[in-house]
């Protein structure tokens, strides 16, 4: 009995103990799936879905004529899992029956290793199970695409395990034309371990214009690693807008190149040219050159902007003030001596060169760039009070930072005008080009504002902002001042800027120029950073407009010559640049020759028509008309009249490359433009006048087109 009685207490506590342990397991059960459960859940789905980011697409800088300045192509790099299960199933058999043909297909398609080489390291990466061996980085679209169809990444990504990842590099396709200027987005790892982006000029100035805002989508992985998105969890990526720039590639290549020789020939630090449309302020053109290490030049710093004491140039601010204030008339004798030095105030104020007469106009003082004779035109006007001179400084805008649409723009600076002791040789040096700094783009707006008879416009860059052919953001000409001066002051200063060039410091730079140019020479003693006065560096500087008699451009050269160069004066290191300059510019946009005398009447049977060329054919049949017919294989046409003739031609159309829709009917250009995949906007009836989008614009990406029809 004893032992049937131990047998059963054994029984029943083992009964008993399972019991609890099933209640306890019912309950933590239960527990879990009514009380935890959606943290589970929620659990489980971020190890099987997870959100995606959707690349928004950088926008494109354009120039004004709508060429590409820089802009967004997509790069690919290339990785493989060699432990996908497609690879890996029935023991590798496909690896074993691809490997020989694919790396022979690798070798020849990138032609940087045999394929042996590529052979014996895919497979030593197979031996090891790696599941990210990085193939090939960097590849451009076209050999993307040759890269699909070779021997095994043809048979899809699970039996392949070819991972591609895309990104995009912003390629800017004319190199160093305006590249300070237009910038380019970089992006780097910063020390935080955050991706940063690193630009410069428009790139940094409009890169939340640019960049847009990323898009999401929901993806649920399921087995052998497909990656499904899930329905009602996706945003769409707001892709960034275009910029178009005020920047003319034929001036910018006729002033870089300029610039360019003058660099080249006088081994310069650095230098800047700038070109301004007079009437609007827009930048049509800007160079920056800087001396590498290695000796040659690049586009690596924006030195238009930066301050420096501008010498000379200087001394139409000064010219205009004691105009202004009427304490000298353009006519009235200034005495200079013939030392090329004198006593004015309290400074000995030396000239560059000696006069050519004791006695100067004050038109001549400016001309010829005479120290003493400015300096003392100061004086009598501002000796009494020398922050007087600053009032008009500022009247100029000459002490505010310059309202160009860049970041980052440098404040001008002065030497203090209010202090005892030191305020009058301030005033002096001021009234000459020293003792304040201003950037080359500061001079100019004041010499386009005498160009433009006083009227003082903003320098931009940037003429608007559109997104498929919908312009979201325009950019017009804005007045900073209505009147700098008195018309008679604007008069005068014009009239000394053109003494600069027929009788001054720039009559060499400019004998036997086809028509009139105004501007002033500028030679400063550079004293800067690690540069001393010692070291005998200048910058050379030439600034003024053109025509004289009715100005279109503006434009101002400025050189920093290396140390002791035996050239450094501004009428013969800038003002050949700007020569250069002009003659070219005025031969593409200024010489513009009068037909009308022999302009013909208008024939009323001209006309142009484009579209479907059988259709074309077929109406010119109809109406039993003759034409010339040139049409080969082309099945797209275009109608027009010549010398009373009629004239068929094909109309070229390529893939993937806007088309000309120009004189089409709304219903060829709708065909021929959805089927690239182009959205259509349209405004008015009739045939087709005007497109948003150029022809010959790429159609990497998706693009909204709108027709104007008359």
């Amino acid at each position: 009995m004893e032992v049937k009685k131990d047998i059963l207490w054994r029984v029943y506590l083992s009964f008993i103990g399972l019991a609890l342990l099933g209640v306890l397991v019912v309950g933590r059960a239960f527990y879990i799936q009514r009380v935890e459960g959606a943290y589970w859940r929620n659990l489980s789905d971020s190890l099987h879905q997870r959100f995606v980011t959707l690349d928004a697409q950088r926008g494109t800088i354009y120039s004004e004529d709508g060429q590409f300045l820089s802009t967004s192509v997509p790069t690919f790099d290339i990785y493989l899992d060699l432990c996908a299960d497609g690879l890996r199933e029935k023991k590798g058999k496909r690896f074993r029956e691809n490997i020989d043909s694919f790396s022979i297909a690798l070798s020849a398609l990138f032609q940087d290793k045999t394929a042996a080489a590529y052979k014996s390291e895919i497979v030593n990466a197979w031996e090891k199970k790696s599941r990210y061996y990085p193939l090939k980085k960097k590849l451009n679209f076209a050999t993307y695409k040759l890269f699909r169809q070779l021997p095994l990444v043809r048979l899809g990504a699970n039996r392949s395990g070819v991972i591609v990842e895309t990104s995009s590099k912003r390629l800017v396709p004319f190199g160093i034309l305006a590249g300070r200027t237009i910038g380019l987005s970089r992006e780097h790892l910063a020390s935080d371990g955050k991706v940063k982006k690193q630009n410069v000029g428009i790139e940094k100035s409009y890169d939340s214009v640019l960049s847009g805002r990323d898009g999401q989508k929901l993806i649920r992985f399921v087995s052998g690693g497909a990656a499904i998105p899930i329905a009602g969890y996706e945003t769409e990526p707001d892709h960034g807008k275009d910029v178009y720039t005020t920047l003319d590639l034929r001036l910018q290549d006729i002033t870089e190149t300029a610039l360019m020789r003058m660099m080249l020939q006088s081994e310069a630090l650095y230098g800047t040219a700038i070109v301004m449309e007079t009437a609007t302020g827009k930048i049509k053109a800007i160079a920056n050159l800087g001396r590498r290490p290695d000796g040659h030049y690049w586009e690596d710093d924006n030195y238009s902007l930066r301050t420096t004491e501008p010498g000379s140039t200087i001394k139409l601010a000064t010219l205009l003030s004691v105009l202004e204030k009427k304490t000298s008339k353009i006519s009235d004798p200034v005495e200079v001596g013939s030392a090329g030095k004198a006593m004015v105030g309290p400074k000995l104020v030396y000239d560059a060169e000696r006069s050519p007469k004791p006695f100067l106009t004050v038109a001549e003082c400016f001309a010829h760039s005479s120290n003493v004779g400015m300096s003392k035109l100061a004086l009598k006007a501002f000796g009494k009070n020398p922050s007087e001179l600053k009032e008009y400084l500022q009247r100029f805008h000459l002490d505010t930072r310059s309202p160009i649409d860049l970041m980052n723009v440098p404040k001008p600076r002065m030497a203090p005008l209010n202090e005892k002791g030191s305020a009058l040789g301030n005033m002096l040096w001021m009234s000459f080009g020293y003792a304040l700094q201003v950037s080359p783009l500061h001079t100019l707006t004041l010499y386009n504002a005498v160009a433009n008879n006083g009227v003082m416009m903003k320098p931009y860059l940037v003429s608007r902002v559109q997104q498929g052919g919908i312009i979201y953001k325009e950019f017009t000409p804005t007045i900073i001042d209505e009147n700098i001066c008195r018309p008679d002051v604007i008069a005068a200063a014009k009239t000394s800027m053109e003494m600069v060039v027929s009788e001054g410091t720039a009559r060499r730079a400019f004998e036997g120029m086809p028509f009139a140019v105004a501007g002033k020479t500028g030679t400063a003693l550079v004293a800067d950073g690690p540069i001393k006065y010692s070291d005998r560096v200048y910058q050379a500087s030439f600034v003024g407009y053109f025509p004289a008699d009715r100005p279109q451009y503006s434009c101002i050269v400025v050189v920093r010559t290396k140390p002791f160069a035996a050239s450094h004066y501004g009428g013969t290191v800038a003002a050949p640049v700007f020569r250069e300059i002009a003659l070219k510019a005025y031969a593409l946009f200024v010489d513009r020759k009068d037909a009308s005398q022999f302009a013909m009447n208008r024939d009323s049977s001209l006309y142009y028509y484009a579209g479907y060329a059988p259709d074309i054919q077929k109406i010119y049949r109809s109406l039993d008309l003759k034409y010339t017919d040139s049409i080969a294989n082309g099945s797209w046409g275009r109608a027009y009249a010549e010398n009373g003739k009629a004239i068929i031609k094909t109309q070229p159309v390529r893939k993937q490359v806007m088309p000309n829709v120009r004189g089409m009917a709304l219903k060829d250009a709708l065909f021929l433009l959805e089927n690239m995949g182009v959205q259509v906007q349209v405004r008015g009836r009739g045939k087709i006048v005007s497109q948003s989008i150029p022809p010959g614009t790429a159609l990497d990406r998706p693009l909204q087109l709108l027709l104007e029809l008359s």
